[in-house]
């Protein structure tokens, strides 16, 4: 369905050319947003989802995992050392940490500039296998070209065995540290390798999965390990790796910075940032326990961004509404939970937000054009019904165009014919002032037609002084043969009114009074209803024999003398609330056979309907005594049938 309407509302072609623009625009938003993602900013956008996500839930720290020794505050004030500080007691702290039996100790460090020979020999005497020093990886940029400057340790210390690893960290285009160094010399697999460890190296582009905020990892002071037998738990340092580096004790907020100090995936949450020594540790972790996380390459999102714009174009493919809303809210939540799950058991990263923005623009532009095809329906309902509908039915119809089928279709309607009599005779009188003779039509169709529309009715025409009203379309109404002649009743009525206005303003002025009379015709029966006329120019209207009959009845009423005159049908369907009188069996013109006609007379009374009936059958046997003794009865009885009864006689 298209904006909530049922589907039998829209013709094939309406709906086809929805479909076609459904198509346009899904593909549109498809490349337009493919394009996007290929913009240098977007990445960012996936990478900031790819933080939220990676961090609802992290992974423990690993049994046995780093430690880290903190160049921070109190070691400042304990050692009372001037940066850099001397390498003697670099050289100190080394032997201290082998004593308490660390397997590897890494130093992130540069150590590639010499000091003085006492220092740098004191230093490297203390080195060895177990060592890990920090080297340097710089990119130079200048017009002329781009370089790699490799900045590593002095050969005096790699001559005595330790080892060295490029610790370099590269930020993200935020300066966020997301990615795994995938460098076969990098500072955490040298110390892998230097540990003993299995540790495979990460492919480019391998997203690092973080397990905490800063100081996640177990932390001591370095002035504390210089001393670990005094100052320290028993067997702190055994068997452990140990990573040396700058780390303040209270983590250094975003704004503020800090030196060797970043930002992770996890500072979303906590605003601060990690030192450079515990993001050596959480990139070790990585690689021993392959928690790397690995990208959905450029096609695999693609494929994804399809899928979701098929998703959508599925979803709003019969119609919007709240349904849709929902389904909407639902993919959303499902691209982020996948995306979730992906990460979390998969290791593999397909941002969610490309899909999630081409599902929820799909449906967002097909909503807002099925919106606005639907306020259009509803302005041509309005403007097309408000002729024949009480503002109220017009309403409902606006409100749910469900009940109207355009196009003819067959349905039970009760159908009046309102004429009023003697009119030729009115407008003969007043051919001299036609002012007054189309005033006079209007005050008289004004109040018949407020009738017709208070009782639910629609207003089919107005042929001159003739109306013709039906009821059950477009708007069903289980009891539209008692409003077709409650209808009736009340157009007598205020004809009674407006007599009494004509009167009274005759009296006061020049006007002629001709008093209006008016007869009415009410028949029930299956008719087309529908939108008729050429392609120009149409009205809502019903055809059928009951509508004709209808008009028959109409200008019968005359020879019955009664100014409402009902089908058999309709007397039928109302007995049970009007007194019903039925008057005879005739045949209308233009018809072969013939019909019951009835009228309704409120206020008559039972005793004077049995009688009515007594007479009715004296007549259509044809009993000319029994209908003259009952038809003196009858017309003091009956008074408006008087008439009637007097032809029933022959007289």
């Amino acid at each position: 369905m298209v904006a909530g309407l049922p589907s039998s509302l829209v013709s094939r072609q309406t709906l086809g050319r929805r479909r076609l623009r459904l198509a346009l625009v899904a593909a549109v938003i498809f490349l337009s947003i493919a394009a996007l993602t290929r913009l240098p900013g977007w990445p960012l956008v996936d990478a900031r989802a790819f933080d939220y996500l990676s961090t609802l839930w992290h992974p423990p720290l690993a049994e046995k995992g780093p430690i880290i020794v903190a160049i921070d505050e109190p070691s400042f004030a304990d050692l009372n050392l001037q940066w850099p500080w001397p390498r003697s007691v670099h050289a100190r702290l080394v032997t201290a940490l082998r004593a308490a039996g660390a397997r590897v100790i890494a130093l992130d460090i540069i150590f590639s500039e010499p000091t003085t020979a006492a220092e740098d020999t004191a230093l490297a005497d203390a080195l060895g296998p177990d060592v890990v020093l920090a080297g340097d990886e710089t990119l130079i940029s200048s017009a002329q070209a781009d370089q790699f400057v490799r900045t590593l340790p002095l050969g005096l210390f790699t001559d005595a065995g330790a080892k060295a690893g490029i610790a370099s960290i590269a930020l993200g285009g935020d300066g966020v540290v997301r990615e795994l160094p995938n460098l076969d010399d990098g500072f955490a697999v040298r110390i892998a390798e230097a540990a003993g460890m299995a540790a495979s190296l990460p492919a480019s582009g391998t997203l690092m999965q973080s397990f905490g905020g800063p100081r996640t990892y177990p932390t001591v002071s370095y002035y504390q390990a210089l001393d670990a037998e005094n100052l320290l738990p028993p067997d702190t340092f055994r068997d452990r790796v140990v990573i040396v580096g700058l780390s303040l004790q209270n983590a250094p907020t975003v704004a503020g910075g800090g030196a060797d100090a970043f930002a992770t995936a996890y500072t979303v949450h906590s605003g601060r940032l990690v030192a450079g020594a515990e993001i050596h540790a959480t990139i070790l972790d990585n690689l021993r326990t392959a928690s790397g996380i690995a990208t959905a390459g450029p096609r695999l999102s693609l494929v994804l961004l399809l899928l979701a714009a098929l998703g959508a174009v599925a979803l709003v493919w019969r119609g919007t509404g709240w349904p849709a809303v929902i389904g909407v809210a639902a993919a959303v939540l499902g691209f982020t939970v996948a995306s979730y799950l992906a990460l979390r058991f998969g290791r593999v990263f397909a941002a969610p937000v490309a899909p999630s923005l081409a599902f929820v623009a799909i449906t967002a532009a097909q909503a807002t054009l099925d919106y606005a095809a639907e306020r259009r329906g509803r302005r041509q309902i309005t403007q097309a019904f408000g002729q024949y509908l009480s503002p109220d039915l017009v309403a409902r119809l606006a409100e749910d165009p469900g009940q109207l089928k355009l196009g003819g279709e067959k349905r039970t309607l009760s159908v009046l014919f309102c004429d009023v009599r003697g009119f030729t005779t009115i407008a003969e009188g007043l051919k001299d002032d036609p002012e007054q003779l189309t005033h006079l039509i209007n005050r008289l169709l004004t109040p018949l037609s407020e009738v017709v529309l208070s009782h639910g009715g629609t207003i089919d025409k107005y042929i001159g002084d003739c109306i013709m009203a039906f009821w059950n379309a477009p708007l069903e109404n289980q009891a539209h043969a008692h409003e077709a002649v409650a209808a009736g009743l009340d157009m007598l009525a205020a004809i009674d009114r407006l007599n009494v206005e004509l009167e009274a303003e005759a009296k006061g002025g020049d006007k002629i009074f001709m008093p209006l009379r008016i007869g009415i015709g009410i028949n029930t029966g299956e008719c087309v209803v529908g939108n008729m006329g050429s392609t120009r120019r149409f009205d809502y209207s019903a055809l059928g024999d009951a509508v004709n009959l209808a008009s028959r009845l109409e200008g019968a009423s005359k020879q019955f003398g009664v100014p409402v005159l009902l089908g058999e049908s309709t007397a039928a369907l109302v007995a049970d609330c009007f007194p019903v009188l039925e008057l005879d069996r005739i045949t209308v013109k233009g018809r072969s056979t013939g019909t019951v006609v009835a009228t309704v007379l409120p206020g008559t009374g039972e005793a004077a309907l049995a009688l009515h009936r007594r007479f009715l059958t004296a007549r259509y046997a044809d009993d000319q005594a029994e209908c003259h003794r009952l038809a003196t009865d009858l017309a003091a009885e009956i008074p408006a049938l008087a008439g009637y009864y007097r032809q029933g006689t022959g007289r």
